[in-house]
């Protein structure tokens, strides 16, 4: 069973960031890819790990309230990104700067297509927010490329 079907099985809500999010955008994968970026309801927290500890992943990395990584022995990575939501849908992720946080308005909660199958991830141009304040890397080029191609809208680099 495939992490997001456990997890919908388990009925918790997530959405696809980073790279196979921009995949999922697409509609098909344009690279290989290195972990799978989940946004969840913070207050769901419990109900994400129990899910994946039944599959064989563990806690290896802890930056809460901003975010935290489970892997399994095969080595997939999982990046949850907590979110809190307000009443209009859209949602806040801590930072390290805690009068900063990041901030999701409710349109950029869409879908996109893995695989044939349809699966929440975040919109295009939430995607290009998430990718300014820091040096990109090579996958991160290629991520913004892959939106400029497909979507015609700019990025920073």
């Amino acid at each position: 069973m495939s992490v997001l079907a456990l997890l919908q099985r388990a009925r918790v809500d997530v959405w696809i960031g980073g790279g196979w999010g921009i995949d999922a955008l697409i509609g098909e994968q344009t690279r290989e890819h290195r972990d799978l970026d989940l946004m969840h309801w913070k207050d769901h927290e419990a109900a994400v790990m129990a899910a994946l500890s039944g599959m064989g992943f563990a806690e290896s990395f802890d930056w809460r309230p901003i975010r935290f990584v489970v892997t399994d022995l095969d080595g997939r990575a999982i990046d949850l990104h907590p979110l809190v939501f307000a009443e209009d849908g859209s949602a806040a992720q801590a930072s390290f700067e805690p009068e900063r946080p990041f901030l999701y308005p409710s349109s950029c909660f869409v879908t996109g297509v893995i695989s044939g199958t349809t699966v929440p991830c975040l919109s295009a141009e939430q995607q290009v927010y998430f990718h300014q304040g820091y040096e990109p890397s090579d996958r991160d080029r290629h991520d913004m490329a892959q939106l400029r191609r497909v979507f015609g809208i700019s990025t920073h680099f």
